[in-house]
């Protein structure tokens, strides 16, 4: 049976009572039902866009990854794009939706917050992990007292009716589905009329084109790790949820004092390799907003989560260790992209010596998401420098500020 406690822990941020005992207790029984065994690599990371951003963002993912797009799914009121690399890595789905007056429950997690609701399409919804037993795991999760929907809902959302899909979390907002496949066999998602988009093959084919003409289609590899932003209340819980959810390891939290907040890391426990089944990892502020007028400490993650909800707020990818035209890979990745007109929130930072290199780019027009690009040296294979946690997080938090609306315009949100 397998030992999702075994793990080495990393890290020095204090955990409570609370969480030290539900850890033990959650994951010894997720291993001791069978689930851990059951639940596998994380298959697809699902996001949705604003009508009329879908075609734009698959053009901005192509030259800033190494997705491809494959097809296009058309159901009444979406159309789903999946992009992949291979089968060794997740799908991105990028779900548009078609007209900007359709209600439902996903854009009402965005409808209260006040620059979330400027978007109201526009966020991540989850991800989707590969399963041995639909029916068990689903079972076995709702005894567990986790919620999901029937598959008459999984039809009206339009989501692909081969999947098991939990409710929203509370903590994250996001959604995790379960697809049963065995690793042999093709990715499939059962969801309206396929075909190529002519649009969206020549948006695609024109960023490929230009991704090779840069000399960087082969330095960035698939998704290194998700970073998921939350309230500080729920930082524990948030982290046991989705342990209870997956086949996840607690790997260890780090407190980043200098900005108020923890960097919290989950990896799989089947995959040593993240490429495989990227980590997950939770910010949160050490202390909840209403006392930072008596602190007067940084809050750029409590900040984020006010503003847009709790939500997803970088994918992470990795780039290939070397050299290339006399400079590390990301530093060429970096150059080369911002030389297309695309902002980064700072330069290039840590070292070799530290073991890794990383960078934030401005978020993304379409997704309000962040592209992070993380370059390991040699055999290091951490997540990250403390001080560069410092900057990255200060960085996004000026971001954050520079895109926040004035008192007036959020009270009319």
């Amino acid at each position: 049976m397998l030992n999702s406690l075994s793990f080495a822990r990393n890290g020095d941020k204090q955990n409570s009572e609370f969480f030290e005992e539900y850890l033990i207790r959650l994951l010894e029984e997720r291993d001791a039902i069978g689930l851990t065994s059951m639940i596998h690599e994380i298959e697809a990371i699902m996001i949705t866009v604003d009508p009329g951003h879908s075609v734009r963002y698959i053009a901005e993912l192509s030259l800033m990854t190494p997705y491809h797009y494959l097809v296009t799914l058309e159901s009444e009121n979406h159309w789903t794009h999946i992009l992949r690399v291979d089968m060794d890595s997740p799908d991105f789905l990028v779900r548009e939706v078609k007209n900007a007056n359709i209600q439902g429950i996903f854009r009402s997690l965005n409808e209260i917050y006040p620059i979330g609701a400027h978007k109201p399409n526009s966020r991540y919804m989850g991800e989707i992990l590969r399963v041995n037993d639909l029916h068990s795991v689903v079972q076995l999760q709702q005894e567990r007292d986790f919620r999901f929907f029937t598959q008459d809902q999984v039809r009206k959302l339009e989501l692909p009716g081969n999947l098991g899909i939990s409710k929203p979390s509370p903590y994250t907002h996001n959604i995790i589905g379960y697809m049963e496949r065995a690793q042999d066999q093709l990715r499939v998602y059962a969801l309206g009329v396929s075909s190529i988009m002519p649009e969206v093959q020549e948006a695609y084919s024109a960023a490929k084109e230009l991704q090779k003409k840069l000399q960087i289609d082969d330095l960035i590899l698939p998704v290194d790790h998700l970073a998921t932003r939350i309230y500080s209340q729920n930082r524990e819980v948030a982290i046991l949820e989705w342990l209870s959810l997956s086949s996840y390891y607690y790997w260890g939290s780090y407190n980043i004092k200098d900005q108020n907040s923890s960097t919290n890391v989950t990896k799989n426990v089947h995959y040593g390799n993240e490429l495989k089944s990227p980590a997950k990892v939770f910010t949160a502020n050490n202390t909840p907003y209403f006392v930072n007028h008596l602190l007067k400490l940084p809050s750029p993650t409590e900040t984020f989560v006010r503003n847009y909800g709790p939500r997803l707020h970088h994918i992470a990818m990795a780039v290939r260790d070397g050299e290339t035209n006399g400079m590390d890979n990301i530093s060429m990745v970096v150059n080369q992209i911002a030389s297309q007109g695309k902002d980064f929130l700072l330069d290039v930072i840590g070292s070799k010596e530290e073991g890794l290199k990383q960078i934030f780019s401005s978020a993304s027009e379409h997704s309000s998401l962040i592209i992070e690009y993380v370059q390991r040296f040699g055999d290091f294979d951490g997540f990250f420098a403390r001080d560069n946690v410092a900057e990255l997080t200060h960085a996004a938090g000026i971001d954050q500020e520079l895109n926040q609306l004035s008192p007036e315009s959020a009270g009319r949100s």
